[in-house]
């Protein structure tokens, strides 16, 4: 009898990607009845134009539709309850997210409780939503959240100042409609931090003790794409041919680490995102080297295999000096790209470490961590990254 812990799932959206993606929005509102379809974005992307490409696309096949926009860069629970009572008042039945994480977060969250009621904050943790949501389509602006092919939501708690991660079949979106050409309003610095995220997921989604074949391709072939595309991108934002590379190495990302899960990057980085509200991205560069050196041990054989995917000739060295080159080639890429702050300068005290840790150590995330973790090893590694 074989052991059913080494089975593995894979799920995934169905994915329409390439330029001009966006533009067949309406025929999928339209085969999934649409009646009235929510469009979920938030003020940029508005101004950016991409909320109106889509409204356009659902006028010319005569979908009626209505628009939300009232969404933070850290998408706020109350903000996801009033897009839900926006959603039923309106009498929607499909929902359209356009933009980054945050829009892609709220419509998710908006679907949770459209169908399950209550409270959004309540759907905390794995596999907590019982009732199916509405059809989601997302069309992503950012090549790094990966929200349009994930199982997880992640929602701002502002009054316990931290974010939560709801993780459901669920919440994977039916259709992600990807297409590079969004991502050419981004400037440089949100190009940067969304690429880092992206380079962050396919990194721990390989290291992870959730990790099988059907991740452990995308997650290698999204580090090969990411490390090789990222910094010509962020020095020539125009170019679209790189836009689609870093694009396709995000999407790949999201299919590894939504199925492989995460670690304790992304656990730190929502503790600390939900404490300070500062990029998620920018949050997983300035942990990502040290969070490395603390896991290397548990997972040498594994970070030899993204040293040499990201480039790095390995033949003859030691584990110690491999783990070192790594180090090196990721605050380099950092630092390429613009990201090499530190904790302390956005704002991080040591007295906000316990604090920081305490909540760390509670996000699903850790779970799938490669070297298990008490609150005084997070600590450690934070006080590392100041």
């Amino acid at each position: 009898m074989s052991d059913i812990s080494s089975l593995r799932k894979f799920v995934s959206p169905e994915i329409i990607f390439g330029e001009g993606a966006r533009k067949t929005v309406a025929n999928y509102a339209r085969t999934f009845g649409a009646r009235r379809v929510l469009v979920v974005s938030d003020p940029g992307v508005a101004r950016a134009g991409w909320v109106r490409d889509v409204e356009q696309s659902l006028e010319e096949q005569g979908i009626d539709y209505v628009t939300f926009t009232d969404v933070s860069p850290n998408p706020r629970a109350e903000e996801v309850m009033k897009g839900a009572h926006f959603y039923r008042e309106h009498d929607c039945n499909v929902i359209v997210a356009v933009g980054g994480g945050s829009p892609m977060d709220t419509a998710k969250g908006i679907g949770i409780i459209s169908a399950n009621g209550g409270e959004i904050l309540s759907y905390e943790g794995v596999d907590t939503i019982h009732a199916p949501i509405p059809p989601l389509i997302f069309i992503p602006t950012t090549a790094g959240t990966s929200a349009d092919v994930s199982q997880f939501a992640i929602i701002s708690d502002q009054q316990e100042k931290v974010k939560i991660s709801i993780v459901s079949k669920a919440v994977v979106p039916d259709v992600a409609l990807i297409d590079p050409e969004t991502t050419m309003t981004m400037d440089p610095f949100l190009t940067a931090c969304t690429g880092v995220d992206a380079m962050v997921h396919a990194i721990e989604a390989f290291v992870s003790t959730g990790a099988g074949p059907l991740t452990d391709m995308h997650a290698l072939d999204a580090i090969r794409l990411i490390s090789t595309n990222l910094r010509p991108l962020v020095a020539d934002p125009g170019n679209l041919a790189l836009r689609e590379q870093v694009m396709l190495g995000s999407m790949k990302a999201g299919l590894a680490f939504s199925n492989a899960i995460l670690g304790a990057v992304h656990a730190m980085s929502h503790s600390l995102g939900g404490w300070l509200d500062l990029p998620h991205g920018l949050c997983n560069a300035m942990l990502l080297e040290h969070v490395i050196a603390y896991n290397y041990p548990n997972a040498a054989d594994r970070f030899k295999v993204i040293a040499e995917t990201m480039g790095l000739d390995t033949r003859g060295l030691s584990q110690t000096e491999i783990k070192a080159r790594l180090m090196s080639a990721v605050i380099e890429l950092k630092r390429d790209v613009g990201l090499s702050q530190k904790l302390a300068e956005n704002g991080v005290s040591v007295s906000d470490i316990p604090v920081l840790s305490e909540k760390a150590i509670k996000d699903p995330c850790i779970l799938t961590n490669p070297r298990k973790s008490c609150q005084r090893d997070v600590e450690v590694v934070y006080e590392e990254a100041l």
